[in-house]
C-alpha cells in the first residue's frame, strides 16, 4: 500500500478504500527482491523485513519487525549509536545515502554489508520513515567487478569482443572488433555476418549455431576469414586473416530454465604468427626434400635420371606438373622438350622423345622470357578466371589444360644457360610467390648440374 494511502490522504482514485490483495502483493514483491530490504518508521521502529534480509542475518521477519533500530540485536553495542544515527539521517537528506558497516547475525557472527538508505515521503511531502536496501559487501563487489569487466571489454580490450544475438547478428561490438571488420561500431550492429566477412563466414556461423545449441566449447578455435571491407582491390591471400576465437553461450539469469540470449565471441588476430609458423614448417619440409633428393640422385648412374628424380622430390607439396626444355638455338630462342610429368593425373617426371623438334611456344612465352632474362618468370591465368578461360590460357602456352599458375626457372651450369624448368599448378593451389621462386631456383641449380653432366657424357 502506498504511503499516501497509509496516511489517509486521497488522490485521483477517490477516498481511501481497501485494496483487495494489496498487502499480499506488497509482501510478495518484498520477498521476491534479490536485495535485502528493511524499513523504519519515523521513530526508528522496523516496519518491513524481507526474506533476503533473513537469509543474510538469520533473523526472521517476526523477530525483526517491531524492534527499535538495530540496537541490542543486529549490531554490537559499541556500534549501535553510530549505525542508528547514520540510518535515520537519511530522513532529512536528499537522495540516497550509501554506508558500509558490520551487522550481527542471529548466530552471533558478523557480516559486512553495504547499505543504501533513502527517506520515505508521505502524501504531504514530509518524511515518514526510511527504507534500506543492503547486501553483503563481497557480493556487491562481485557485481561491480562484473560490470567493470564488461565495460572494459567493450571499451579498452586488446582483442575483439562481439555479442551475437540468437539470429547470428552482432548486437554489441567493441572498438577492437570494429577495427578488425574495417567499419564503425554502429555500422556493424544488426548486420548479417555475411555482409562483413567473405571466406570463412560459413564456418563461423556453424560454430555460433553449435554454441547456441550445445554450450560453450572447451577450447578456442582458429578460423581463417576474409574481411570484406579489407578485401576490396587486394589479393585474397593478403586479405585473409586468422582469428583465434573463443565462444561463450549467454543465458538469462532471470529465467527458470537457461534461455540462450546469444553468444559472446572473443577473437584475436594471429595471422602473422600463423603465417610465420606455416612458413617455418614449409621451409623445414622443403629442406628435407632437398636432402632426400640429394641422397637419391647420388645413387643414379644416369645423370638425366638424376635430374628427373630431383624434380619428383621437388613436386611434392609444391606443384602439379614439371616441364624441362633445353635450349636448341638462341636467335630466336628455341626450346626442345626433354622431360615432363604426365599430362593427366600427377605422376613421375620422365624423359620425352621429341626427336629434337622445338616446342611451338608463341612469342613472349614465359619460358622464352626466362631464358632471355636469365631469371625466374611467374605467370597466372588469374584468380577470378573461369574454367574455360583457364583452359584456353594453358592451351595457348602449350601447357596441360588444368594449369592455372606457372613458374619458369632458368637452368644454368658452368656459366651457361642450358634451358628452363617450368612448374605448373592447378586451380586447387595458390599462385607462386617469391618464396616459391627461391625454392624452385635451388631445385633448378641441382637439375642443371645433372643435365650438364648428361650433355658432357653423351656421345
Amino acid at each position: 500500500m502506498s504511503a499516501s494511502r497509509q496516511s489517509g490522504t486521497t488522490d485521483e482514485l477517490g477516498p481511501e478504500e481497501p485494496e483487495p490483495g494489496g498487502a499480499e502483493l506488497l509482501a510478495a514483491l518484498l520477498d521476491g527482491m534479490d536485495a535485502a530490504l528493511c524499513a523504519f518508521d519515523a521513530d526508528g521502529v522496523v516496519t518491513h523485513w524481507n526474506r533476503e534480509a533473513e537469509r543474510i542475518l538469520g533473523w526472521t521477519a517476526a523477530e525483526a519487525v517491531g524492534r527499535h533500530g538495530f540496537t541490542g540485536w543486529a549490531v554490537r553495542p559499541a556500534d549501535a549509536g553510530d549505525v542508528e544515527e547514520r540510518l535515520l539521517s537519511a530522513m532529512d537528506a536528499p537522495g540516497r545515502q550509501v554506508h558500509e558497516f558490520a551487522l550481527v547475525t542471529k548466530d552471533g557472527g558478523r557480516v559486512l554489508v553495504r547499505m543504501q538508505s533513502a527517506s520515505v515521503r508521505g502524501g504531504d511531502g514530509k518524511s515518514s520513515g526510511v527504507y534500506c536496501a543492503f547486501s553483503e559487501v563481497h557480493a556487491q563487489i562481485d557485481l561491480e567487478r562484473s560490470i567493470a569487466l564488461s565495460e572494459a571489454l567493450f571499451e579498452t580490450a586488446s582483442w575483439g569482443v562481439v555479442l551475437v544475438d540468437a539470429d547470428l547478428r552482432p548486437a554489441v561490438v567493441n572498438e577492437h572488433a570494429a577495427r578488425a571488420f574495417g567499419v564503425g561500431r554502429s555500422a556493424v550492429l544488426g548486420r548479417p555476418l555475411a555482409d562483413l566477412l567473405g571466406q570463412g563466414v560459413e564456418e563461423l556461423e556453424s560454430a555460433l549455431t553449435h554454441v547456441l545449441a550445445e554450450g560453450t566449447p572447451p577450447a578456442p578455435a582458429e578460423m581463417w576469414v576474409t574481411v570484406r571491407a579489407a578485401a576490396g582491390g587486394e589479393d585474397d591471400a593478403e586479405a585473409r586473416r586468422c582469428w583465434r576465437s573463443g565462444f561463450l553461450r549467454l543465458a538469462s539469469p532471470l529465467a527458470e530454465e537457461p534461455v540462450p540470449l546469444g553468444v559472446g565471441w572473443l577473437f584475436l588476430d594471429v595471422t602473422e604468427a600463423k603465417q610465420a609458423e606455416q612458413e617455418a614448417s614449409q621451409l623445414r619440409f622443403r629442406s628435407q626434400q632437398l636432402h632426400r633428393a640429394a641422397r637419391a640422385t647420388a645413387e643414379c648412374e644416369d645423370p638425366t635420371e638424376a635430374a628427373t628424380v630431383q624434380l619428383d622430390f621437388a613436386l611434392a607439396g609444391f606443384a602439379d606438373h614439371a616441364l624441362v626444355d633445353l635450349v636448341a638455338g638462341e636467335n630466336p630462342v628455341r626450346l626442345v622438350r626433354t622431360a615432363a610429368t604426365p599430362v593427366g593425373p600427377p605422376g613421375p617426371c620422365r624423359p620425352v622423345a621429341t626427336a629434337g623438334i622445338p616446342v611451338r611456344y608463341p612469342e613472349g612465352h614465359p619460358a622464352s622470357q626466362c631464358v632471355e632474362r636469365v631469371g625466374s618468370v611467374r605467370a597466372s591465368a588469374g584468380a577470378g578466371a573461369s574454367a574455360e578461360r583457364a583452359r584456353e590460357w594453358a592451351a595457348a602456352r602449350q601447357w596441360p589444360e588444368d594449369s592455372v599458375h606457372a613458374l619458369c626457372v632458368v637452368l644454368r651450369s658452368r656459366g651457361r644457360t642450358l634451358g628452363v624448368v617450368t612448374f605448373l599448378r592447378g586451380a586447387g593451389r595458390g599462385a607462386f610467390e617469391r618464396s616459391d621462386a627461391a625454392y624452385a631456383e635451388s631445385v633448378a641449380s641441382r637439375v642443371a648440374v645433372s643435365l650438364d653432366l648428361a650433355q658432357v657424357l653423351s656421345p
